[in-house]
């Protein structure tokens, strides 16, 4: 069970802060706990029933969260060569599924380079990969103690000796 003032990652919906461990006072099932959680990026508050089998897991260690950055190089794009939209919708929402940091990496990479390859942006492409950066950046930015405002420039920072070799 999570602990209030706990980040963790709930669903698709990116890092969550447990606010509270309660059950819903507009319920009559007093007997039901919930997590009451508010989200790091956007507003609003989840609830998600303790015992659920919604998807959750505590955020990346910073080990892990320098591990993955060093690995970017490495992970290989997502390219989706199938441009029927619901076929193109499927391929991301399996990814997304994943609930990893390397598949929101490979999500990233792929539109970057597919919308560098086309010299066209699309709306859903560019809604696709804010949607991971913000899911991937947030949990980057809680492991390495940062705002997540500057976890982009840390990462190229961080890969540019790199990309220098």
């Amino acid at each position: 069970m999570y602990t209030i003032g706990e980040k963790i990652i709930y669903g698709e919906n990116g890092v969550c802060t447990v606010a509270k461990v309660a059950p819903l006072e507009s319920s009559g099932a007093s007997d039901k706990l919930f997590y009451h959680l508010e989200p790091l990026i956007g507003s609003g508050v989840y609830f998600a029933p303790v015992d659920s089998g919604a998807f959750m897991r505590p955020v990346i260690s910073r080990e892990e969260a320098e591990a993955l950055i060093d690995a970017i190089p490495s992970i290989e794009p997502a390219i989706c060569r199938d441009n029927r939209f619901n076929h193109v919708d499927a391929f991301y929402k399996e990814l997304f599924r994943q609930h990893s940091c390397e598949a929101l990496v490979s999500i990233v990479k792929g539109l970057h380079l597919r919308m560098s390859e086309k010299k066209s942006r699309s709306s859903r492409a560019e809604t696709t990969m804010k949607r991971a950066k913000d899911i991937l950046h947030g949990e980057l930015s809680i492991a390495l103690g940062m705002d997540v405002g500057q976890v982009e420039e840390y990462i190229r920072d961080r890969l540019e000796p790199a990309d220098a070799e």
